[in-house]
């Protein structure tokens, strides 16, 4: 019984970040573009972030999303 509630507990955490990390993806603004083209930009981001100047892009990835979270507005915002 206890295994079964630890499993259930495990599987609500799971699904509760995957609806935490849909809601990023509509913040940005990415809410209505193909799913191939969500994923080629995260690609795009985890390979810049791993490349030699990553240190530094992964820090100006998080201020770019700190930005967004403290003010309630994107970059994009200004585009549309």
């Amino acid at each position: 019984m206890a295994i079964a509630r630890v499993r259930d507990q495990l599987r609500k955490q799971d699904t509760r970040h995957k609806i935490e990390l849909g809601g990023l993806v509509m913040k940005a603004g990415l809410g209505e573009e193909e799913s191939a083209v969500i994923l080629g930009i995260l690609l795009d981001g985890i390979r810049a972030m791993n490349g030699p100047n990553g240190v530094a892009i992964r820090e100006r990835f998080k201020n770019s999303g700190v930005r967004s979270f403290t003010t309630g507005k994107n970059e994009h915002d200004d585009l549309i």
